[in-house]
C-alpha cells in the first residue's frame, strides 16, 4: 500500500510538472514579446498559494487538472467600438456575455499598456505564444521517451528459458496452468517443453533446422510447424543437451493491436517455454520513429473519442460491463495507474520504464489534444490568428483596407459550451476511474 501511495504521489507531481511546463511554454514567449502577463497559475479552483514577482502573480490552485496564464488584450474591441472602450450590448444573452467579457478584458489594461496587448501582436508572435504550451509537452514527451528507449531500453526476449508452461493452453484456459495436484486439466496435456524436460536456465541453441540467437526466429518456426517431431538443443551446465519432442498443435485466440482478445482463433505450433527478457538500449533515432507511430495512434484515438465516451457510459457505467483497456482515462485514473505500477512485483527498472512511458504518452496526448482548432484550446487561438492572417492577405491582394484583428470575443459562447462539454466529459471519466478503474493486472 505504501508503494502504491508513493506512486500516486509521484505521478500527480509529474502531471503537475507537465502542466507547469506547458504554461511556461506560453509565459516565456509572451514576456519576450512584451505582453503583460497578470497571472501564471497551475491548477484550477481555490488558490492555495500565490506570490507576486514583478507584474505577474504566480500561484498554485487546489485541483491539478490544468493551468493558465492571463495576458492582457486577449479580446480585441468590437469593430464599432472606439479604442479602449466596450459598448453595452442588449440584443441577447450571448451578446451581453460578449460585452461583459470585453469590459473585463478592458479593465485589465493600465496606462502605458497600449502596446502590450496580445491582440496587437503580429500573427506569427501570437501563434508562437499559443503553440509554446503544446510544444513544451511535445519536448517533454521526447525527453521522457528518450530516457525510456535510450537510457533504459526496451525489454526484448532472449533465448534463455525463464519458465516452462506445464500444460497446453486452450481458448478457455489460455495460461496453461496445472491443477493444484500438478496434473493437467481435462482436455489438455503436458506441453512439449515440459514432457521433453526443458528447465528454467536452459539456453536454446537450436530448434529443428533453426539455429539462431533471435527468439523471434525460433518462435516463428515453432508456430509454423504444429505436429512436427524435431530436436531442441539447449546449453545446460556448460554443455549441450539434445531433447527430442513433437511440437504441439493448439488453438489460440487472435489479439488485436491493443492486446485485447478478438473473436477469431488460429491453429499454431506451441512449445511451452517463456523467455528471459533483458532491456536493450535503442538508438536515439528510434525515439522520433516511436513517437510518430504513437502520434498516429493517438490521433486516431482522438477522432474516436466521442464514440469511446459513449461506450464508456452505455456499456460500462450503465451496462455494468468490463472497462476496456483503450477506454479514456482521467488524471485520477492515470495517477492510480502510476500507483499500481509502483506496487507491481517487478524489478525497479521495469517500474521506472513503465512509469516514465505512461507520463510520456500523457504529454504526447496533451500536445495533440491542445492542437484541436477549437476554443478555448490553444489550437483554437492559433486557428483564429491564422484566419486573421488569411483575411489580411486577401484584403491586400484585393486592395481593400486592413480588416483588423479577428473578433474572437464573438466565439466566447462557443468556447463556454466547449468548456462545459469538456468539464462534463472529465467528470464522467473521473467517475469511471473511481468505480470501474483500468488496471494493469
Amino acid at each position: 500500500m505504501g508503494l502504491e501511495i508513493l506512486g500516486i504521489t509521484l505521478f500527480v507531481l509529474l502531471i503537475g510538472a507537465s502542466i507547469a511546463l506547458h504554461e511556461i511554454g506560453h509565459l516565456v514567449p509572451a514576456k519576450k514579446f512584451g505582453v503583460r502577463v497578470t497571472d501564471y497559475m497551475v491548477g484550477f479552483g481555490p488558490t492555495i498559494w500565490s506570490k507576486f514577482k514583478g507584474e505577474t502573480r504566480y500561484g498554485l490552485k487546489a485541483f491539478p487538472v490544468g493551468g493558465y496564464i492571463r495576458m492582457i488584450g486577449m479580446l480585441p474591441p468590437g469593430k464599432e467600438d472606439p479604442e479602449g472602450t466596450a459598448r453595452s450590448m442588449n440584443t441577447g444573452r450571448f451578446a451581453a456575455m460578449v460585452a461583459q467579457a470585453r469590459q473585463q478584458s478592458l479593465e485589465e489594461v493600465r496606462p502605458g499598456d497600449e502596446n502590450r496587448l496580445f491582440y496587437k501582436l503580429p500573427v506569427r508572435k501570437r501563434v508562437i505564444i499559443m503553440l509554446g504550451g503544446p510544444v513544451m509537452n511535445l519536448v517533454l514527451a521526447f525527453l521522457l521517451f528518450g530516457i525510456v528507449l535510450v537510457g533504459i531500453g526496451i525489454p526484448a526476449p532472449t533465448t534463455a528459458v525463464n519458465s516452462v508452461v506445464p500444460c497446453t493452453p486452450t481458448v478457455a484456459l489460455p495460461a496453461g496452468d496445472a491443477l493444484p495436484s500438478g496434473e493437467c486439466p481435462s482436455g489438455t496435456s503436458a506441453t512439449p517443453a515440459a514432457a521433453a524436460g526443458l528447465e528454467p536456465g536452459d539456453v536454446i541453441v537450436s530448434v529443428g533446422p533453426v539455429t539462431s540467437s533471435s527468439w523471434d526466429d525460433i518462435t516463428a518456426w515453432i508456430r509454423a510447424n504444429p505436429g512436427r517431431s524435431t530436436q531442441v538443443v539447449v546449453e545446460r551446465d556448460g554443455g549441450q543437451v539434445s531433447l527430442p519432442l513433437t511440437v504441439a498443435d493448439i488453438e489460440r485466440p487472435v489479439y488485436d493491436e491493443y492486446g485485447e482478445i478478438t473473436e477469431q482463433v488460429e491453429q499454431i505450433g506451441f512449445l511451452g517455454v517463456a523467455p528471459v527478457f533483458e532491456y536493450q538500449s535503442q538508438p536515439v533515432s528510434s525515439v522520433p520513429a516511436y513517437m510518430w507511430d504513437l502520434t498516429y495512434r493517438s490521433a486516431a484515438a482522438l477522432l474516436t473519442l466521442p464514440i469511446r465516451i459513449y461506450e464508456l457510459v452505455d456499456e460500462t457505467l450503465i451496462g455494468g460491463g468490463e472497462r476496456s483497456i483503450n477506454s479514456p482515462v482521467s488524471v485520477v485514473g492515470a495517477s492510480r495507474l502510476g500507483g499500481e505500477i509502483a506496487a507491481m512485483q517487478q524489478p525497479v527498472t521495469a517500474k521506472v520504464a513503465t512509469f516514465l512511458g505512461l507520463a510520456a504518452s500523457l504529454n504526447l496526448f496533451l500536445f495533440l489534444f491542445n492542437l484541436l482548432p477549437i476554443l478555448p484550446l490553444d489550437g483554437g487561438h492559433v486557428a483564429g490568428a491564422l484566419y486573421e492572417s488569411v483575411k489580411r492577405f486577401i484584403a491586400r491582394v484585393r486592395g481593400k483596407p486592413d480588416p483588423g484583428p479577428v473578433d474572437t470575443a464573438r466565439l466566447l459562447p462557443v468556447a463556454y459550451v466547449v468548456a462545459a462539454v469538456l468539464l462534463g466529459v472529465g467528470l464522467v471519466v473521473i467517475w469511471a476511474d473511481l468505480v470501474k478503474p483500468i488496471t494493469l493486472s
